[in-house]
């Protein structure tokens, strides 16, 4: 029986994730480097992790991903994005925890623009009365 192979993609802030998930045991990979190695700071990994944690599947999947764009913290939480759509496609009844946690919402959050006649996105010039 051949091995199901899960795509999906995944987006937070400028950051855009791949994400391949197999459904055989092993580890995960990123830009064709291991998770500790792509990403050292270890509150990272655990966002990159949480939706196998909370499926319960830790281990049993093998994730193969590439990652651009955006700094390390939205490329995490794109891999997070990607990861919990392609576990949805392979095992269905995962699709309420993780709906449950959000983890299937892409975080539309994105920096607000800078306007004119502003020092910033709200910051006003100083205003002097008199």
């Amino acid at each position: 029986m051949a091995v199901a192979t899960q795509y999906a993609t995944g987006r937070r802030k400028c950051a855009i994730a791949r994400a391949w998930v197999t459904g055989t045991a092993g580890d995960i990979t990123i830009n064709d480097q291991p998770l500790e190695k792509a990403f050292p700071r270890l509150t990272l990994r655990q966002i990159i992790q949480f939706p196998l944690e909370i499926g319960g599947v830790m281990g049993q999947y093998s994730i193969k991903a590439t990652v651009q764009g955006g700094g390390q913290v939205g490329q995490a939480g794109a891999l997070r994005h990607a990861i919990s759509r392609a576990l949805v496609e392979l095992n269905q009844p995962l699709r309420i925890p993780l709906k449950k946690e959000g983890l299937l919402t892409r975080d539309s959050r994105v920096k607000e623009r800078k306007k004119y006649g502003q020092k910033g996105a709200r910051k006003r010039f100083q205003y002097s009365k008199r």
